[in-house]
């Protein structure tokens, strides 16, 4: 068997395969179906430093090769999480990531700063997808300024690795992508969900109560595979690929493209097994082709 291990900054995986935020539960939820151990780690679902309840149904919805959801963050704050599910995860050996939200640039350091003091989680993936309240509701990804500014807030209050997610509803995401590294992120995972809508021709309405949504699934994937490319070659530190990824081989391009690990998201509602098959293909892909380490295929898209 080849080595499956990677490096994020300081954490270490024992194979690159992770879940996406959102997808996952806490990962408890899919304990029946697989041995969370198994995976490089798994992220949990978004966390804020108050109880939201997120956006009013309905907030999903199937469309063709995906599906947009609007279920905006709804989780019951980081103070639940430490008293009531972190016991539940802590004995784990694997990575528990936890994804951080916020509204303001205060909600995003003071959840960070709680997390910190958690042992056995040893990293956070930062959403900077979520409307600054204080900025007119203006997404803090997409401006590298903006960016900037809660990377290097939470930098000051959170020790340990720290990935930011990016969104792709951008014009440049390499310029995004720069400034949080400048900023201290560790790594950076790529993409978020795009934008999209849904109509009910017939009631003539939108099929969510947001009228937009996040758009995942396979239709992405080719958006996001050519964004992880553009990152990957543009900053040093370690890029994170996610975007449509439903089996071992659209892992394995995004990591030739220059992944240092994916996560899986819209797969899991379809197969709750998906993520241990796609560890096991890109044994068997390293093994056909004479690959001792998955290493040597981070990067390797001959252009």
């Amino acid at each position: 068997m080849a080595d499956l291990s990677v490096n994020i900054g300081k954490l270490e995986l024992k194979n690159p395969v992770l879940t996406a935020s959102g997808t996952f539960g806490y990962g408890e939820e899919f304990a029946d179906f697989i041995d969370l151990t198994r995976l490089g780690g798994f992220i949990v679902k978004g966390t804020t430093l108050h109880p939201r309840e997120g956006n009013p149904y309905p907030r999903m919805a199937e469309t063709p090769m995906g599906m947009l959801n609007a279920v905006g963050l709804q989780n019951k704050g980081v103070h639940h999480f430490v008293e009531h599910i972190y016991p539940r995860l802590k004995h784990l050996d694997t990575n528990v990531i936890v994804n951080v939200s916020g509204s303001s640039v205060e909600d995003y350091s003071e959840t960070a700063a709680i997390i910190d003091e958690l042992p056995k989680i040893p990293a956070i993936e930062l959403n900077i997808s979520c409307p600054n309240v204080k900025h007119g509701g203006m997404t803090f990804g997409v401006h590298p300024e903006a960016a900037a500014e809660v990377v290097s807030a939470v930098r000051k209050a959170y020790h340990k690795t720290l990935i930011v997610k990016l969104t792709p509803n951008v014009t440049d995401i390499t310029e995004i992508a720069k400034a949080v590294e400048g900023a201290g992120a560790d790594s950076v995972s790529l993409i978020n969900t795009m934008l999209g809508m849904a109509i009910d021709a017939e009631r003539r309405k939108p099929l969510l109560s947001t009228v937009t949504g996040g758009l995942s699934g396979p239709c992405v994937k080719p958006v996001a595979l050519r964004m992880v490319w553009q990152v990957a070659k543009a900053v040093k530190v370690p890029v994170v690929g996610l975007g449509g990824i439903m089996n071992a081989t659209d892992a394995i391009e995004f990591l030739l493209a220059g992944a240092t690990a994916v996560e899986l998201g819209t797969a899991n509602f379809i197969d709750p097994a998906v993520t241990v098959k796609v560890v096991d293909g890109i044994n068997e892909y390293l093994d056909r082709h004479g690959f001792k380490s998955v290493k040597e295929i981070i990067g390797a898209l001959e252009v």
